[in-house]
């Protein structure tokens, strides 16, 4: 099993979004709801991940479950890698 690494994630995340040392971010907690991620910054984060991982977010992967935490990236990233569809994806195609 491929894993992503939370550590990367979250370098990613401070680099490139929190501009403050003294600002800290759980690994569960919101970006939307810390305020330090806007549209922009999800195309960024969704560029690093097509990128970093060589992993293709379809449309309806987009969405804050997948984006809006650190944790959530590390889930996603791994479902992508590990041939798994996300949750929204599996009950689409049960029904």
């Amino acid at each position: 099993m491929i894993h992503s690494d939370l550590k990367e994630l979250r370098e990613f995340i401070a680099n490139n979004f929190l501009f403050s040392d003294e600002f800290s971010l759980s690994d569960t907690a919101s970006f939307m709801e810390s305020g330090i991620l806007d549209s922009v910054g999800v195309l960024q984060i969704i560029h690093f991940l097509e990128e970093r991982y060589r992993i293709k977010l379809a449309d309806e992967e987009i969405i804050a479950e997948n984006l809006d935490s650190i944790l959530n990236l590390a889930s996603l990233i791994e479902r992508k890698l590990n041939g798994k569809p996300s949750s929204e994806q599996a009950s689409q195609s049960v029904g």
